[in-house]
């Protein structure tokens, strides 16, 4: 799967440190100046799943694979982005390559990390982000309007006009300092605007940044973030990004077994990150479990067995025949493929099975 979560934010939030802690794969630059990011890095990120861990203590295979997803860090965007500020057209150019938002913000005072927008202010700190976004959606479906309303104008362009009226709502919702993605297109009105990429029409995670203190409790600048996203329904992670940092730069997973237990962590805050973030870009899991090898396999929730064969290989799908499946809590609770198909939990399925989360599953292929 080619999704990915793009880290945005304000400059000097802790995005490059966010990145770092995370990636698997590459490391960004992280400074105490705007701008220390200009190109977007671009890392792999393991998906932690207790489930993977179980199966591969009842199978013992050779390997485990993880599955994994992309987080892209883009640069700080500033007021003003929306008309070429500190370069915002190249950043908000890298926004509309992701397929989701995380929006990292200040919730930490510190006088020694730079910040030229006054005082601490969580909320004040979003609305800078998502009004330049929505200022530069707006500049997009207004274009797009002068050409279709042309076309619009002929009498017997039904599907001109359909444009111009989803068209219309877009730019009336955004012009209410309200994001696309609020809106609620249908599946059908999407296709209006698929076109543009608008930048709002993507779910957002929310991370406040905090500091050491406050990492467990939270403080009053993350609560403050909380209330402002709770009519969107978003969710906020609250975490320390420097301390996240510190445990990724352990190598063993002892020390960090001890680093976690002196800050009393049960886990990184970046697994609570990662998964949410995987579920935000409407993803899935499947399972494969062998001798030689236990993997987990990304999907998009909804796919049915033929697509969830094809990320495999695209073999499987072009000459799928069946999928032998089972349901996850069934293979734990018997303890092996054979005992399920003993106990008649192992099923055969056609091409019109919708996967299911957790899936273990065996594709029965011919091409």
């Amino acid at each position: 799967m080619a999704l990915k979560a793009g880290i945005v934010g304000l400059p000097n939030v802790g995005k490059s440190t966010l990145f770092n802690a995370v990636s698997i794969n590459a490391k960004a630059q992280a400074s105490n100046y705007r701008f220390c990011t200009i190109e977007p890095n671009v890392g792999l990120v393991d998906v932690p799943d207790e489930r993977l861990s179980k199966l591969a203590e009842l199978v013992i295979p050779d390997r485990i694979v993880p599955t994994q997803m992309e987080i892209v860090d883009i640069a700080g965007l500033v007021k003003g982005a929306s008309k070429g500020e500190g370069l915002g057209n190249k950043f908000l150019g890298n926004i509309r390559e992701v397929d989701a938002i995380i929006h990292v913000i200040r919730c930490f005072e510190d006088e020694n990390v730079l910040r030229e927008e006054g005082a601490i202010n969580p909320v004040s700190d979003k609305e800078i982000i998502d009004t330049e976004l929505q200022l530069k959606d707006l500049e997009s479906v207004e274009k797009k309007m002068q050409r279709v309303e042309k076309m619009a104008r002929v009498g017997s362009d039904t599907k001109a006009k359909a444009e111009f009226e989803i068209l219309t709502r877009c730019k009336n919702h955004l012009e209410t300092g309200k994001s696309i993605y609020s809106l609620g297109l249908s599946k059908e009105e999407n296709v209006a605007v698929a076109d543009l990429f608008l930048l709002t029409d993507k779910p957002v995670l929310y991370v406040a940044n905090v500091d050491e203190a406050s990492m467990h409790t939270g403080n009053k600048y993350s609560e403050m973030l909380t209330a402002a996203v709770a009519q969107e329904g978003a969710q906020v992670i609250v975490m320390c990004n420097n301390i996240e940092a510190q445990i990724a730069e352990l190598e063993s997973a002892d020390d960090k077994q001890m680093f976690m237990e002196e800050y009393k962590m049960t886990e990184p805050a970046l697994n609570r990150l990662i998964r949410s973030a995987y579920k935000l870009l409407n993803l899935d899991t499947y399972f494969t479990a062998g001798v030689q090898e236990v993997r987990a396999w990304t999907i998009l929730k909804g796919w049915k067995a033929p697509q969830a064969a094809s990320v495999i290989h695209t073999d499987f799908e072009k000459g799928f025949i069946k999928a032998e499946v089972i349901a996850y809590d069934d293979y734990v609770n018997l303890g092996s493929e054979a005992a399920c198909r003993d106990n008649g939990k192992l099923r055969i399925e056609g091409k019109e099975y919708l996967v299911k989360d957790g899936d273990i599953m065996h594709f029965r292929f011919n091409v």
